[in-house]
């Protein structure tokens, strides 16, 4: 698979979790699961930024 090709993929899976995010501080009461879905998107982005820099 190409390279940019899995950056995209990324990149879309990140803008779905950071979006998810957002509607989770709004809605949830219990704000660890905010934490879980933001971190889950941040280390996405992580692994985007890595593929980005080391091909």
């Amino acid at each position: 698979m190409n390279v940019y090709k899995i950056r995209s993929i990324l990149n879309i899976v990140f803008i779905i979790g950071a979006i998810a995010s957002v509607i989770c501080y709004y809605t949830v009461d219990d704000y660890h699961v905010f934490i879980y879905v933001c971190s889950a998107a941040i280390f996405v982005k992580l692994a985007e930024f890595l593929l980005r820099f080391l091909f």
